[in-house]
């Protein structure tokens, strides 16, 4: 499983891994349960690559999130995303201390944090990872 195929789509719970596309749509597979959906065009589509978190300096990508996550919890699942916002902010200041607090809302926390347990419980490995400049280099 590649971090590169793993999107969110609005309205569906949990994570999608894009398994095809064709002209109308996309074929993703549910992380969650394994069953396949199309996702057509007017569904917002994010890739989780594509995704940051606002801190002070500058934003930090999804995956070096999940990979600070990982670390912190030795490759097991974080605390639930169903913890009080106290217990899930501290938690994500252990992890990305310096996230703007004023434009990360606890909302988002839960996502990520929920997001994380369902990529660990599927089996993605953030200890080994994808390094996008050098797949861009090699192509070049």
């Amino acid at each position: 499983m590649e971090f590169s195929k793993i999107i969110a789509v609005s309205g569906k719970p949990g994570l999608f891994q894009v398994i095809s596309q064709s002209k109308n749509a996309i074929i993703a597979e549910s992380l969650v349960d394994k069953k396949r959906l199309a996702i057509n065009a007017a569904q917002n589509v994010s890739l989780l690559e594509n995704i940051a978190i606002y801190t002070y300096e500058e934003d930090v990508p999804l995956q070096d999130i999940f990979t600070s996550i990982y670390e912190k919890t030795e490759g097991k699942e974080a605390l639930s995303h169903k913890e009080s916002g106290k217990k899930l902010e501290a938690f994500f200041l252990e992890v990305l201390p310096n996230y703007d607090d004023e434009r990360v809302y606890t909302s988002n926390i839960k996502k990520v944090i929920q997001w994380y347990n369902i990529l660990v419980k599927s089996g993605l490995d953030f200890s080994k990872k994808e390094d996008t400049s050098e797949k861009t280099e090699a192509k070049a």
